[in-house]
Order: C-alpha cells, then sequence, then structure tokens
C-alpha cells in the first residue's frame, strides 16, 4: 500500500523544496528534480513509496544514485563534448538503465528501491526511476541529508558493500563494476567514471536484501521532506517568516544571517570544492560566516574560529523565500540565512567522525563538537 504519493504539481514542488533544503547545498538542483517529476505526472506514473515495513525481507534492495560534480559545466567542456560527436542517448532516464543493467548481472529481480540521500534533484531522480520501472520505493535514505563520497552514507558505516554497481551516463556508456577492494575504491571508480562522462555519471548500487536494508535505513525521509516543503510553503503565503517553520519542523537553529561577499571554487577529480563567505547583517552585524564545501557544507568558521561541522548540517537558504541553495547557484550579494541541523547520532563515533562524516576525514584538524552544545553553550 502507498504509505506517502505526490499527486500534484504543487505536492511536488513543495517535496523538492523540502529536499533542496535537506541537501545542504548539494543534491542536485531544483529545476532537475522538477522536471523528472512533471514530466512523470505528465505520463501518469503515480509518484509514491511505501513504508519500510510494508518491503518483504527476502526481496533484493539497491540504491540509484547521480555521481559526479556539482560544478557548472565550462564552455571549454561543451566544445570538447562536440568535438567527441556525443549526443545525448538516455537524458534523464540513465538511472532506468542502471538499475536494469545491475538486475540484469545480479540475476536476481529488482524489489525495491532506495535512495542514497536527500537532494532536489537526487531524491526525485530514484523516486521517478522506481515509479517508471515499477519497482517500489521505500521512504527512507542512507544518509539523511546530501553527501559528496559513499562514507557520509549508513551502509560504510555499518560495513555493507556497495559493490558490484553499474553505471551508465546519458550519452549510453555502460560500465559493470563487479568488485572494488574497498569503499574509498568504489567512490574514486565511480568520481572517474563521471569525470570520463564530461561530469556526470547514474549508478545503481549496494544491492542488499531487504532484511539487511531494514538495519541500515533511516525511514520516514521522503515523508519529512515533503512536510518541511509544505511548512516553508504555508509560512510564506501566511506571511510568516519561512525560516521559522523550517526551524519549527527540523528542531533546528538559525545560526546566522548575512550577505554573500565571496565564493571561491574549484572542479577537482569529480567534485566541486570551495568557501563561501557572508558577512553578518542586523542581528549579526559586524561578524563573518565562512562555509567550506565538497560539494556539499561540510565545515564552518564564525569569526575565523571553527563552529558547525559535519555530520551536522549546515543549509545555506535565501531569506526572503526560505528555499535553501545550491553551491552551484550561491553566488555575492545574496542575502542569506545559515539553518543548522542536527546530524545523524550514529556518525558521532569516533570512527563515523574520523573515517566518514567529520571535520578530520575532510583534511581539517578540528574537533568536533555536537551541535546542540554550541548553540545551548
Amino acid at each position: 500500500m502507498p504509505y506517502g504519493k505526490l499527486e500534484t504539481l504543487q505536492d511536488c514542488e513543495d517535496f523538492v523544496r523540502g529536499c533542496l533544503f535537506m541537501g545542504t547545498g548539494g543534491g542536485g538542483s531544483m529545476e532537475w528534480g522538477m522536471s523528472m517529476l512533471k514530466d512523470a505526472l505528465d505520463d501518469g506514473i503515480p509518484l509514491e513509496w511505501i513504508d519500510v515495513d510494508d518491503v518483504p525481507d527476502a526481496v533484493w534492495t539497491v540504491t540509484p544514485y547521480g555521481m559526479g560534480s556539482l560544478a557548472p559545466t565550462t564552455q571549454e567542456t561543451l566544445d570538447e563534448i562536440e568535438r567527441a560527436g556525443l549526443v545525448d542517448k538516455h537524458g534523464d532516464r540513465s538511472m532506468e538503465e542502471a538499475v536494469k543493467a545491475l538486475e540484469k548481472y545480479l540475476g536476481q529481480p529488482i524489489g525495491c528501491i532506495v535512495a542514497a540521500e536527500l537532494g532536489a534533484g537526487n531524491t526525485p531522480a530514484p523516486l521517478v526511476t522506481g515509479a517508471r520501472l515499477g519497482i517500489p520505493v521505500v521512504d527512507g535514505d542512507y544518509a539523511g541529508r546530501a553527501i559528496p563520497d559513499e562514507m557520509q552514507g549508513t551502509p560504510y558505516l555499518y560495513g555493507k558493500n556497495s559493490w558490484p554497481f553499474a553505471s551508465v551516463d546519458h550519452w549510453g556508456n555502460m560500465a559493470i563494476v563487479t568488485y572494488a577492494v574497498n569503499p574509498h575504491m568504489l567512490e574514486r571508480i565511480g568520481k572517474m567514471l563521471a569525470v570520463a562522462a564530461y561530469g556526470h555519471t547514474t549508478m545503481a548500487a549496494t544491492p542488499l536484501p531487504a532484511d539487511e536494508m531494514k538495519d541500515i535505513l533511516i525511514p520516514g525521509t521522503l515523508t519529512k521532506c515533503l512536510a518541511l516543503g509544505r511548512e516553508m510553503r504555508l509560512a510564506r503565503e501566511q506571511e510568516e517568516d519561512p525560516i521559522d517553520a523550517v526551524i519549527r519542523a527540523t528542531s533546528g537553529w538559525r545560526l546566522f544571517e548575512g550577505i554573500v561577499t565571496g565564493k571561491e571554487w574549484e572542479d577537482r577529480d569529480g567534485y566541486m570544492f570551495g568557501t563561501t563567505h557572508l558577512s553578518g547583517t542586523g542581528d549579526y552585524e559586524g561578524q563573518t560566516l565562512s562555509v567550506w564545501f565538497k560539494n556539499e557544507n561540510h565545515v564552518s568558521w564564525l569569526n575565523g574560529q571553527p563552529w558547525i561541522c559535519s555530520p551536522d548540517l549546515v543549509t545555506l537558504a535565501y531569506k526572503e523565500s526560505g528555499l535553501g541553495t545550491t553551491n552551484t547557484l550561491i553566488k555575492e550579494g545574496d542575502e542569506i540565512v545559515a539553518v543548522g541541523i542536527k546530524g545523524l547520532e550514529s556518525f558521532r563515533t569516533e570512527f563515523g567522525l574520523n573515517e566518514a562524516a567529520g571535520p578530520r576525514y575532510f583534511g581539517f584538524d578540528i574537533d568536533y563538537v555536537p551541535i546542540e552544545e554550541i548553540m545551548t553553550g
């Protein structure tokens, strides 16, 4: 039985906006997510998800997701694509081909789709993929936010292999990777396939029987994203502050308000790296906030001192609309509110922080302090 569904364009917009906010600067664009959902609605395809308890233990589950950098495509890259004679073969449906390729390799029917993460494009994509293939999509994901690496997902945290995996890009190139020596190499191989495809590929990975999937799923997150987007919209319609609505819905904190004064970034190794700088306004006048990202936001400094870090979430949202933004689009002059949300408790262990999701994993000699201690201390 369907546990949640998107029946109207308004439902889709609410869902994508909630996913965008939880994307913490990454997770794909709102335009991409909406285009996939709208096309599915126009084709009369039901967009729905089921409760994890309704997934039979014996079925095989896979996780389809996009792989690559958030960096904008340069004209130089576009010229190289043209010289190579590449033509878009699959469009937004390459993820379906990846699932079918992995299913064929496994020799087992796929009975459930699991989202890898939350994001405006990277959550609608597996939802639409499951809908078009007639495979149920579970209400949950493996990260509770958008993430740049395999290591920030619960499969890595709990020792589940994400191989074999299939990669299919929209040009039509297909690869099956039967084995990776460890999750770090799986991530590297996937990113190199994305680099070879001029920035992006789609993958189907993490084949698990449902009883193992249930042990590591973060349940209910698709429903929560839909509810979050609705709360934001209703606040705007009632001329209330949508940021306040987000904070209530997520039990989060208003961290900072200010103007973007600069953003330096680079496209490297299949990721977008960079730092966004803000100068405070209003109650934050005279203060500064800097946020480092690897696709998504992970390390921040308030007035030059280390502050909120992953695995806790820092989302930069537009002050007037409350909409989250991506690190691709945020720019100098934007009026921004930074919102903090508590991350997964399971990543706060010594292993989770140092080997997966904390500031030292990302290369910073910073001691992680839980957001709730910072904000109440």
